[in-house]
């Protein structure tokens, strides 16, 4: 549990490990702010601590100006174990309550809009709204320290209808104005935006962009020596990043989008491709515990995502019993077949929609009849429930359990997704003496997943796991955090 000595003991060290896991809130300035801080550590009488930036913003805090809390990376570990949280807190990142109402919100949880207010009120102290509204300022708040694109612009980009309410939020919720805070910074090339991806180390970002790069489709992806870029599509607009490693735990972004709204929930789609919220120390010390990992475990990784749950499927359903280079080879004569080229980027490729996959005959592709149909099949059940999820694919032909996870692992950054019948799986389980059930790895069986992996591809960080662990202070995080000090 996160004890106010331990926040003590993080904060005075400047701990990046704890970079977005609380807040500190200095009475005498009514400032708040992330562990890294670099200003003079306050005396500890003089401080309050927070799990949230919200918590803090609706105590009456204004965030730092120097270490910048809208930067810290996510925090997931204060949702607690509600599933239907989780989720609200991802649609409402996604930009649901700016296309549609709280009500509307509650009707697609499954849930009454009075119980949907309970929990965010039990787990954050702020209603949905709220929250929603403090993570537009904080976005917008990010967009005028790191670009120079106009304030209207910006407000547009946050989200907000109009000028005058993205100025009444911004004061409210911050006390400051935008412009109190506006720095001079490089101009930024039209339709293109720069900023920086905050992370909680470590991160193995090499051995990511390595596992990318065999996997990677011409047109659609491109991976260097230091960074992963790829196209998209985003509610109904094209574009493409690019990002790789800066310094001080962060990853530049460059972005190349055109249109001025859904910048936020866009960001939040990116981060959840690179996983850059997961708490790797939290997750490595729970998996260290395991005798499949006490001598060997890689210091950082993470879950590489793929852009969409349609494209991790389709990713699935060709990579079925066959090798990863075999998979590649049919995912790009797909790509080349049915893939639109990138307006003004003819040499960039789109992954191929729903629709295009449902209307080929798919004889581009070598593969036996039966998994053509079975694709056909998968992209005609996307065009009539968009939102359907993997456990509803197994009423398809030739879609397995297998099929369903693998997607839900990488198109939903899954946590929990252990892939017994995978042969990389079972390859590694052999080169352990011990039988040992994987129910004890839960809730990170996906990251076991991946451990195993790079341990059958011969990738280890033993000497980053013993400098980690040694470095690592007992704690563990509570299943539940509320909006009060801690």
């Amino acid at each position: 549990m996160l004890t106010p000595a331990l926040c003590q003991q993080a904060r005075l060290s400047r701990d990046p490990r704890f970079d977005g896991l609380f807040f500190t809130a200095v009475k005498s300035t009514g400032i708040f702010c992330r562990p890294i801080c670099p200003a003079r550590a306050p005396l500890e009488a003089n401080v309050d601590y927070f799990a949230t930036a919200a918590a803090a913003s609706q105590a009456g805090y204004r965030p730092c100006l120097r270490c910048r809390p809208e930067s810290a990376p996510g925090s997931p570990a204060w949702q607690g174990s509600q599933t239907t949280l989780q989720r609200a807190l991802r649609l409402i990142d996604q930009g649901a309550l700016q296309r549609n109402n709280q009500t509307q919100l509650a009707e697609r949880l499954g849930i009454s809009p009075r119980y949907l207010r309970q929990l965010f009120k039990q787990h954050l102290g702020i209603a949905p709204k709220q929250y929603g509204i403090q993570q537009q300022v904080l976005f917008a708040k990010k967009l005028l320290h790191e670009t120079k694109l106009p304030i209207h612009h910006i407000a547009t980009m946050a989200g907000f209808q109009s000028i005058r309410r993205f100025n009444d939020a911004f004061v409210k919720q911050l006390q400051l104005s935008p412009r109190q805070i506006r720095r001079t910074t490089q101009q930024t090339p039209e339709g293109s935006i720069r900023l920086a991806l905050s992370y909680r180390p470590p991160l193995a970002w090499s051995a990511l962009l390595a596992f990318w790069r065999t996997r990677s489709l011409d047109g659609v992806e491109w991976c260097t020596e230091t960074g992963y870029g790829r196209s998209f599509q985003w509610q109904g607009h094209t574009g493409s990043f690019y990002v790789e490693a800066g310094r001080d735990h962060q990853l530049q972004l460059q972005l190349h989008y055109p249109a001025a709204t859904e910048i936020w929930s866009l960001i939040q789609q990116i981060r959840r491709l690179l996983d850059l919220d997961a708490d790797c120390q939290l997750i490595e010390q729970q998996l260290s515990q395991h005798p499949w990992f006490q001598q060997s475990l890689l210091a950082g990784l993470r879950i590489p995502g793929v852009w969409s749950l349609w494209e991790a499927g389709v990713r699935a359903i060709l990579g079925q019993q066959i090798t990863v280079a075999a998979a590649r080879t049919q995912l790009n004569r797909l790509v080349a077949a049915l893939g639109q080229p990138v307006p003004q980027q003819p040499e960039k490729r789109l992954f191929p929609t729903p629709a295009a996959v449902a209307a080929s005959d798919l004889q581009m592709l070598k593969l036996p009849q039966a998994r053509r149909q079975t694709l056909r099949d998968f992209a005609a059940l996307q065009l009539q429930q968009p939102d359907c999820s993997p456990e509803q694919w197994l009423e398809i032909k030739g879609i397995g359990p297998w099929t369903c996870n693998y997607a839900s692992m990488r198109g939903l950054q899954h946590s929990d997704i252990w892939l017994a019948g995978d042969v990389g799986i079972q390859k590694a389980l052999k080169q352990h003496s011990q039988d040992l059930s994987h129910q004890q790895l839960a809730p990170w069986r996906s990251y076991a997943t991946l451990q195993l992996w790079f341990q059958t591809a011969g990738v280890s960080n033993s000497s980053s796991l013993k400098q980690h662990q040694s470095q690592t202070t007992a704690f563990s995080h509570s299943t539940r955090c509320n909006q009060q000090p801690l």
